[in-house]
């Protein structure tokens, strides 16, 4: 497999506040990442970091071998290959669905707009969201936002893709609808890099877990390993707190 993405060495401080301390992490094409831990750890803010969002303290990260730089005059160029998905959608209220898909590409990458348009089109067909091409964000549920989002990110044809708790503000019936797209695309051999707090489609999902804890990597595994027999301590009350909200959940 060919390295994709590199980070040496991260450290991200707010203030005189340690965020994520010196994160030493590689991703390979067609790999998928998911990240998990306790809120506050520090996986969304690496995410921001990967993608330049966040200036860095100290270290690289490298996209193929270039260096993502917050404030850099290559970023823009650079980010087109790294598409994040929010867990607020930032969907345009005063555009539909197809308008709001097709923006950056014609605007960014200037594309062509019927060629544009026919993938859009197709890319909702394929999430069974084509007979709401017209409609404006006010007029669909949050998983048919959530997926348009999604798509709206792939018409920019990334090379990485970055989830950031997709489906946190979701209600519990539209969450699968949007897990099932990331499945689809893991399946594709999409190269992402998700958070998220649902352990199930973690394991279901990932290549890798990777478990921060305190803005470090606590501990590096597969799905199988992570969730059966992990080696941390402080990974083993982590999975315990899913296990006892899982039995609560159940009424056992």
């Amino acid at each position: 497999m060919t390295e994709l993405l590199q980070i040496e060495n991260l450290t991200k401080k707010f203030d005189n506040q340690v965020i994520l301390d010196g994160i030493n992490l590689s991703i390979q094409k067609g790999e998928v990442l998911v990240l998990v831990g306790s809120s506050g750890c520090g996986k969304s803010t690496l995410l921001r970091c990967i993608n330049g969002l966040e200036e860095i303290q100290n270290g690289t990260v490298k996209l193929e071998g270039k260096e993502v730089k917050y404030g850099d005059k290559n970023l823009p160029l650079i980010r087109q290959k790294i598409g994040m998905v929010f867990q607020s959608y930032e969907l345009f209220p005063h555009l539909n669905v197809i308008d709001n898909l097709m923006l950056a590409p014609m605007k960014v990458q200037k594309r062509n707009k019927e060629e544009e348009r026919k993938e859009a089109i197709e890319l909702l067909r394929t999430v069974g969201l084509e007979e709401k091409a017209e409609q404006f964000p006010r007029q669909l549920s949050g998983g048919q936002k959530q997926r348009v989002a999604i798509l709206r990110t792939l018409l920019m044809h990334p090379d990485i893709l970055l989830f950031d708790e997709v489906t946190a503000a979701l209600d519990p019936e539209m969450v699968r609808e949007v897990l099932d797209v990331m499945l689809n695309l893991a399946k594709q051999g999409r190269t992402m890099i998700i958070v998220t707090h649902e352990m199930q489609f973690a394991k279901a999902v990932a290549d890798r877990i990777v478990f921060i804890d305190d803005g470090k990597i606590a501990e590096e595994a597969t799905p199988e390993q992570f969730f059966e027999q992990p080696k941390t301590e402080r990974a083993k009350q982590f999975l315990n707190v899913f296990s006892f909200e899982k039995i609560k959940v159940n009424g056992i």
